[in-house]
């Protein structure tokens, strides 16, 4: 039996009248979420911060020695040259296959340019390895664990805590905000972690980005090195010291230009993944699981926001690695990214794309997932105790 025209009529007007269905709020991660203080966030941060900046350490000198050469930076050694003309087979031992076995001045075989000139990340690892030793492609590792356990440490628990503020008050007041909360709160959190740690990235860089020239001399570690950005701007004026400090924060401008969109882009990738990956295999007594989808969902947004802010990378070590003061303080992103634009092209603006997306999918996605296993594993022993 045929249902009534009037039938189909008051059933189409009544569904045409009924308000749509309000929009799901996003699935909280665990209970852990919430119930943890910031203490015990910090803890699991600076413990995946670690892990992560011993691992990809390596790839971050290839991505600086590269964005540093194309400003610039020359990389031979007068060390090198000299030894080289002294002792014709040091060349193959030192530089083969790159070394080209023929004289200057008679004075025996020595290195051509090539041998000092970086083609790529692999050319950098090999010769990094055979001029400097296996050690140097760790080389500003100290920096960098001093640089990721505050970063990471306030950079983490701050966006968890704001994340859950702002799903909250989205929920209650205007949930079509809601799936944006990871943007806003990254955005916040790294711009804190950003403004607190700018000197010590700054030393990192500068760490990272060149090399001695003289054999056996040990490198600046990170006091010294920040010593060295200061010191042409000591003055017997009190009142200028004070004001010469301010290029320990050389680069901050160019590092928030970089990370704000980095991070706020990662996480609107990651959050979508991750929350979808944890809905099909469960996550509440399952730290494999855990470990698992954050770092699939981090991999995969680490390559994405990486890619996206190469050219913000490329100005940032610009600005950092420049040794004028006076060029320093008038140096600005967009300056640097128009000059950089000028002289090079694109390619000059996306220099060191491929370490920088390969250091930083694993990297993002061994921070997240370390800092959510470590979250579960403190949540569960504080809540049996």
């Amino acid at each position: 039996m045929e249902p009534s025209s009037n039938t189909l009529a008051s059933s189409s007007s009544s569904s045409s009248s009924s308000p749509p269905p309000p929009p799901t709020p996003p699935r909280r991660m665990a209970s852990s979420d919430t119930s943890m203080g910031f203490g015990e966030r910090a803890i699991a941060a600076a413990g995946a911060a670690v892990v992560s900046a011993v691992i990809v350490n390596p790839l971050d000198v290839a991505k600086t020695r590269l964005q540093a050469q194309a400003a610039g930076v020359l990389y031979n050694s007068v060390y090198l040259i000299l030894i080289v003309s002294q002792f014709p087979l040091f060349s193959y031992f030192r530089c083969y296959p790159s070394c080209s076995p023929t004289g200057v001045h008679g004075s025996g075989p020595t290195c051509s340019p090539d041998c000092f000139q970086y083609k790529g990340t692999i050319d950098v690892f090999y010769k990094v390895i055979r001029q400097e030793g296996f050690a140097r492609l760790w080389r500003g590792t100290n920096a960098s664990l001093v640089l990721a356990v505050p970063t990471v440490g306030i950079y983490l628990p701050s966006y968890d805590i704001l994340r859950n503020w702002i799903e909250d008050f989205t929920n209650q007041h205007s949930p079509a905000l809601t799936p944006y909360a990871p943007l806003a709160a990254g955005s916040i959190a790294r711009t804190l972690a950003c403004i607190s740690c700018s000197p010590i990235e700054l030393a990192r860089t500068r760490m990272q980005a060149f090399k001695e020239s003289h054999p056996g001399a040990k490198a600046p570690g990170i006091w010294k090195t920040l010593l060295g950005v200061l010191s042409p701007r000591k003055s017997a004026n009190h009142l200028e010291n004070l004001q010469g400090y301010r290029l320990l924060w050389t680069g901050m401008g160019a590092q928030l230009a970089r990370d704000v969109p980095f991070s706020a882009i990662c996480w609107l990738t990651l959050e979508p993944i991750r929350r979808r990956l944890l809905g099909l295999i469960g996550e509440e007594d399952n730290v494999a699981g855990v470990i698992g989808a954050n770092f699939s969902a981090g991999f995969a947004a680490g390559v994405v926001a990486a890619g996206a802010t190469c050219p913000l990378d490329v100005a940032k070590t610009r600005r950092q690695i420049e040794k004028d003061p006076a060029r320093i303080l008038n140096m600005n992103t967009r300056r640097v990214l128009l000059e950089v634009w000028r002289n090079e092209g694109m390619k000059g603006l996306f220099t060191g794309v491929g370490p920088r997306v390969g250091r930083a999918g694993p990297s993002v996605g061994i921070v997240v997932s370390f800092y959510e296993a470590l979250k579960h594993i403190l949540h569960k022993r504080h809540a049996n105790s």
